[in-house]
């Protein structure tokens, strides 16, 4: 595998199906949907604030609707890949699954996610990593895929270890966690060859 030096020429699906989630590429108007979710849930994200610096801010609908429309046009430059997960049986919105920080050169990107409280505990979102990592690997061409998590995130890591990544490392004091005290990441990697 070798670098990627024109990652616009990367033709890839706009949808992802699951046994249970469609994920979809944001688009304008979709931000109504995620700010509910996002307000949901806030409470839960704040906890890992180090891991996710935008829940720092103060939700609102406008907020929301910009990351979509942010996530549609840096999915289209080849900058950013956020997928929203979708219920197929109810279409219900159920949280976020992206890739990002690309970096071509290797080539390798980071996966990053978050669930929308009322829908934590039913494997929706290890089912969603599994989608957007194997997304990566066929269709961005990447020989890497990262997974960083808050070290007291036990979901998170729960996630990445059933969607088969492998614990590298720990870095210990690197980030500050909503309370100002020090908190250590794990850090997970998955190559292409080792997909679950």
């Amino acid at each position: 595998m070798n670098a990627i030096r024109f990652p616009l020429l990367l033709d890839f699906p706009d949808t992802l199906q699951t046994e249970r989630l469609l994920l979809r590429l944001p688009c304008a108007g979709d931000g109504a949907m995620v700010h509910v979710a996002v307000a949901e849930s806030i409470t839960d994200l704040r906890r890992f604030l180090g891991a996710i610096p935008w829940v720092a801010e103060e939700p609102s609908e406008q907020a929301s609707e910009l990351f979509c429309r942010n996530g549609h046009a840096n999915a289209a430059a080849r900058k950013d890949f956020p997928f929203l997960l979708l219920d197929r049986a109810s279409g219900a919105f159920v949280g976020v699954a992206g890739l990002h920080r690309p970096d071509w050169a290797v080539p390798k990107i980071e996966v990053g996610y978050w669930c929308r409280s009322s829908r934590t505990g039913h494997g929706l979102m290890t089912e969603a990593v599994r989608a957007v990592t194997a997304f990566a690997f066929e269709h961005l061409q990447v020989a890497r895929v990262d997974l960083v998590a808050d070290q007291e995130n036990h979901g998170s890591r729960g996630v990445a270890l059933r969607a088969g990544f492998t614990l590298e490392g720990t870095l210990r004091h690197d980030r500050r966690g909503p309370d100002g005290g020090l908190r250590n990441t794990c850090l997970y990697g998955q190559l292409a060859g080792e997909r679950a």
